[in-house]
């Protein structure tokens, strides 16, 4: 659970403004306190832990981003602090980076017992779930609102929210086409020896890169190493093409000689301008998507967002605005110019 965007705070003042620039920096700075608090009401079960978040310089150039990154962040009151080379290795567990920033505000879960945490609170909250009942055609209607088909039936609806991210289809117009779906690929070791788990990221933080295509980690409750990364453009045939992924834990953390217990993926919404999307294509019809790698905090913090406007907050005094739906040029192609982004990045990420 990692606050803020790709931007750093003073590039969404620019782009936005002294005055939404300012309460969009908030919100989004506050996004992990938000799900903290959301689960301790709730008492949700989901291993959550109040961490901190490490992101590490891989070269020079990213060192000094990371610099300005946290100096921006420090202006603003935020808990963050810079950490030397020394520093660095010692927090991490591994002497590959050249310094960091530690970022307390952030934190970890399981995201799927926070997943079924959610929906028990909801269902204790009166709303009735049907997870095996797709929607398969939506249509406005004059009368009734909206108008939704089912294999089971058919449901009208005053208000409907599209949540759908990066699994979005056609069911609206251009709302499958305004992101891109990437996959992220992750490994998980058995559980390890204590010394060599006490030699990884002792401190209990997270951690991911300043890679191009970064790398991400942490050790999880049960003592096992998560290595996560950008996988395959397609879905994975077999667990070969994770390799890279063992690599990686093998180049960061030689000590560890541990099996792979699981492999497992997903899929990531992207947007063009990195920026999470806000949309009313039409009254009643809201939608929230794009959280480009930081979904946990943002999804829920913009789930936030869709029920205040729902609720009839006027678009005006939310933290981020309402844009029409952007399709992404020549976004049958994505296969093409995504795999080619991947290769031209990775190259960079060695060359540095």
């Amino acid at each position: 659970m990692i606050p803020g965007l790709k931007y750093d705070p003073p590039e969404l003042l620019q782009m936005f403004g002294g005055d939404l620039g300012g309460r969009m920096v908030d919100f989004v700075g506050q996004a992990p306190e938000l799900v903290f608090r959301l689960i301790e009401r709730n008492g949700i079960v989901c291993d959550m832990r109040r961490c901190g978040w490490i992101q590490p310089a891989h070269n020079a150039a990213m060192e000094a981003v990371l610099r300005r990154r946290a100096e921006s962040w420090m202006t603003r009151g935020a808990n963050v602090e810079m950490l030397n080379r020394t520093q660095t290795a010692e927090y991490i567990g591994s002497d590959a980076y050249r310094a960091a920033w530690l970022d307390k505000r952030a934190g970890t879960l399981n995201p799927l017992s926070y997943a079924r945490g959610l929906a028990r609170a909801a269902h204790l909250a009166g709303a009735r779930i049907y997870a095996t009942t797709p929607v398969t055609r939506l249509v406005p209607d004059r009368s009734k609102g909206f108008v939704l088909t089912t294999p089971g039936g058919m449901v009208s609806a005053r208000q409907v929210v599209l949540a759908t991210n990066a699994y979005s289809t056609d069911l609206w117009p251009g709302l499958r086409q305004s992101i891109i779906p990437v996959h992220s690929f992750q490994v998980a070791t058995t559980p390890l020896p204590n010394e060599v788990r006490r030699s990884i990221l002792p401190h209990g933080q997270v951690c991911s890169d300043s890679r191009r295509l970064l790398l991400y980690f942490r050790i999880d409750e049960a003592g096992r190493l998560l290595m996560g990364s950008g996988g395959t453009l397609g879905e994975p045939r077999s667990t070969l093409v994770f390799r890279h992924l063992e690599v990686a834990v093998q180049h960061l953390f030689p000590q560890v000689r541990a099996l792979y217990e699981f492999h497992w993926y997903g899929r990531v919404a992207m947007t063009a301008d990195h920026l999470p999307h806000l949309h009313e294509p039409v009254p009643g019809l809201l939608t929230a998507l794009g959280y480009n790698g930081r979904g946990i905090a943002m999804a829920t913090a913009m789930g936030t967002l869709l029920a205040r406007r729902a609720s009839g907050e006027a678009s005006n005094s939310l933290p981020m605005p309402i844009t029409p739906v952007p399709r992404i040029p020549l976004h049958a192609l994505r296969h093409l110019y995504v795999g080619a982004a991947r290769t031209y990045y990775r190259i960079r990420d060695l060359a540095s």
